[in-house]
């Protein structure tokens, strides 16, 4: 066990040598474990960064704290997570009182950076859950305090991870159709995943930024890592043309709803239990509504999005969300001087699917269920040649796999070097944040906006790891 240990210290150190990790930052050699504090108990907080931590890497870390606004969702955490450390609503308390190596930020986006910079200021490394923040002033002040502080802050992207995600970049990094021009992504989420976000919190522009800056924030930053270049200029269009005040009716809340049995987007969460024992039996604390309603006037987001994006390196992205659409899946196409490359995932017109729409986003989410279920393709198509086929194994969970390979990186094969660099620092949650925030300034300026007038990064023609 003790040899183990050593050997997994030793490592620490070569991952930062082989692409920039800041893993090193963890203070793995200063106790037995590493000591972990998690703010934020939700979905995301208590499953990815808390239960499955305690079930797979218990040998190497422990949690030492729990912090939340909520003391209802945070005792349910406790038990849920699988630990018997002290809580506390006050995050300040928290941080004199049990002094972690490692902060887990998993709270709402817009104050993600409060506990981001009282984390640095404190002493602590730590690991924000995307996106890093929500407008470029927080931008501002969470790398002041990163730049003055001696410890490090790691974004969780996970969809890099995915084996899917990986093969692209491999095939684009050994030059396969020359040197990209334009990129062509579309992302569509299916009226259970999608309608979800305008149900919670994300639905109103002071919690999230809208879904350019929390949902799409995973999309710029895949597209930064495939394009390997920083983006330069976004300009955008966007509406609310489908949820909100669109339609002719509304309730306070599905459960409540008078509206039951005429409404397509009801959501009976009496039947999910852990929704009923996480939100529902703690609404009294802090009103909370998890079954909001998708049709409430306060809903001021946008449900369809496009923009097209400019890199240093002169690629061109041509981007679309759509948040209603009748599947859940993904297009996407590179252009380049020697041939095109197609990929795509869950398009029901392309492959056949025993999976239903209403299964697809409760089984995308669940962390272990990491079953290999098919292959999937990548077209390459050679300039003045016929198209070659890729055939990739897939997985169904965990977005797509990446979750659970993005835990053993840090956690379990750090001495593993990684050629494809898929581990994201500050300048890679600055860089596709950045994207959403200057999208939405675009809309409702009505014009393009430079990126160097948001954040004093340079842009760089070849994307580097950290500031």
């Amino acid at each position: 066990m003790e040899n183990s240990r050593r050997k997994f210290l030793a490592s620490i150190s070569m991952l930062a040598a082989y692409n920039a990790f800041p893993i090193n930052a963890f203070n793995f050699g200063n106790s037995k474990k590493l000591r972990i504090a998690l703010v934020g108990t939700g979905i995301r907080g208590t499953s990815f960064w808390g239960k499955r931590l305690v079930e797979e890497y218990s040998d190497i870390l422990e949690f030492v704290a729990l912090s939340d606004i909520n003391p209802g969702r945070l005792e349910y955490a406790k038990e849920y997570i699988g630990v018997n450390c002290p809580t506390f609503v006050d995050f300040d308390v928290m941080l004199r009182k049990v002094k972690p190596d490692l902060v887990i930020v998993t709270t709402v986006d817009a104050t993600h950076h409060q506990f981001i910079i009282k984390g640095l200021e404190f002493g602590c490394d730590v690991l924000t859950e995307k996106p890093l923040t929500t407008d470029e002033f927080k931008v501002k002040a969470i790398l002041e305090a990163e730049k003055k502080s001696d410890k490090k802050l790691i974004v969780g992207f996970n969809y890099r991870w995915s084996p899917y995600s990986t093969k692209i970049k491999e095939i684009l990094a050994n030059n396969t159709i020359g040197k990209i021009t334009s990129v062509d992504f579309h992302w569509y989420l299916n009226t259970y995943h999608g309608a979800s976000y305008f149900r919670r919190w994300h639905g109103e522009k002071e919690h999230s930024n809208s879904l350019w800056v929390h949902k799409a924030t995973h999309h710029f930053d895949l597209l930064n890592w495939w394009i390997d270049s920083d983006p330069t200029e976004v300009y955008a269009h966007g509406d609310l043309q489908f949820y909100g005040s669109n339609n002719p009716f509304r309730g306070d809340n599905c459960r409540s709803c008078e509206y039951k049995s005429s409404c397509d987007f009801y959501f009976d969460i009496t039947k999910d239990k852990r929704l009923m024992e996480l939100y529902v039996a703690n609404e009294k604390h802090d009103g909370y509504i998890r079954d909001n309603c998708l049709f409430r006037n306060n809903i001021n987001i946008y449900d369809k999005m496009s923009a097209q994006i400019q890199y240093a390196n002169n690629v061109t992205v041509n981007y679309s969300l759509t948040t209603y659409s009748p599947f859940e899946g993904w297009r996407l196409a590179f252009n380049g001087t020697e041939g095109r490359i197609e990929a795509s995932l869950d398009i029901p017109y392309d492959k056949k699917t025993d999976v239903s729409q209403a299964e697809m986003h409760a089984k995308e989410m669940e962390q272990n269920a990491l079953e290999e279920v098919d292959f999937e393709k990548i077209i390459v198509h050679k300039l003045w040649k016929n198209f070659d086929t890729v055939l990739i194994p897939t997985e169904r969970g965990g977005h797509g796999g990446g979750d659970k390979r993005l835990h053993d990186k840090i956690f379990k094969t750090p001495n593993i070097a990684d050629p494809f660099e898929r581990a994201a620092g500050s300048r890679d949650g600055v860089m596709s944040a950045i994207i959403g925030i200057a999208a939405r300034k675009s809309i409702e300026s009505g014009n393009p906006i430079k990126i160097e007038d948001l954040t004093d990064i340079k842009p760089m023609v070849k994307r580097i790891k950290n500031i």
